[in-house]
């Protein structure tokens, strides 16, 4: 697993499970204000794109998680 799928992994987790805790509809609603969070998710995806700089992937980078994958 690279750095870069689990970048993926996580965002997607992150706004899947933000979605259903902050739409009303959902089974598991709690709270409207969830989906701030999935906008906070959303930014950081788009400054990610423009800049190359990610919180998560300092951190997986510095537990150890390669970059790419050596094939």
């Amino acid at each position: 697993m690279t750095i870069d799928r689990l970048i993926h992994i996580f965002a997607g987790s992150f706004i899947l499970l933000s979605l259903a805790f902050g739409v009303p509809g959902s089974p598991v609603f709690l709270n409207t204000w969830w989906l701030a969070f999935t906008a906070f998710v959303g930014a950081n995806l788009l400054q990610f794109g423009f800049t190359e700089v990610c919180p998560l992937g300092w951190m997986l980078g510095k537990l150890g998680v390669p970059k790419t994958c050596a094939r």
